[in-house]
């Protein structure tokens, strides 16, 4: 119990640490982008997309690259955490292009085939998310902005 004890003094710190602030603004950076471009698309605010997944830029990416990013500025580029939280984020930024999005495809497929067993129904079909994943393009762009965010507000020594 002593563990959970010495994380809950040590949450206020956590809560405002540079890293954690950063990680935190690099996230909704990318969220609001979303809301941003949509209403560039659309002429309408969407303030769901705060909170959804999949879209342009991809805030798994920017969230895990300001991460690794902050502890490269913090640890140094050859260090251990540096190593572990790049790692981490290849390994996240894959999933998101690759598993997630391959995902979301077939969740299109299952949709079409639902509807179509639904056509002349009064009921209407139930509909999965769609949009889980990202292509390359919105990975490398919240990759991007993570960095961006990180070099810009992450505090001189």
């Amino acid at each position: 119990m002593r563990g959970f004890e010495s994380f809950l003094e040590a949450l206020p710190a956590i809560l405002t640490s540079p890293t954690f602030l950063i990680v935190a603004a690099a996230w909704f950076s990318a969220q609001l982008t979303k809301v941003a471009l949509h209403y560039l698309r659309t002429h309408k605010l969407n303030w769901k997309l705060l909170t959804e997944t999949g879209g342009m830029p991809s805030s798994h990416s920017a969230f895990v690259t300001s991460m690794t990013t902050c502890m490269g500025l913090s640890q140094g580029w050859t260090s251990g955490p540096f190593l572990v939280a790049l790692g981490i984020s290849i390994i996240i930024m894959h999933d998101a292009a690759g598993l997630r999005m391959a995902a979301g495809r077939q969740a299109t497929l299952l949709n079409q085939i639902v509807a179509g067993l639904y056509e002349g129904r009064k009921a209407k079909p139930p509909k999965m998310k769609e949009l889980l994943g990202h292509s390359p393009l919105q990975v490398l762009s919240g990759a991007l902005l993570g960095m961006l965010v990180a070099f810009c507000l992450y505090p001189a020594k």
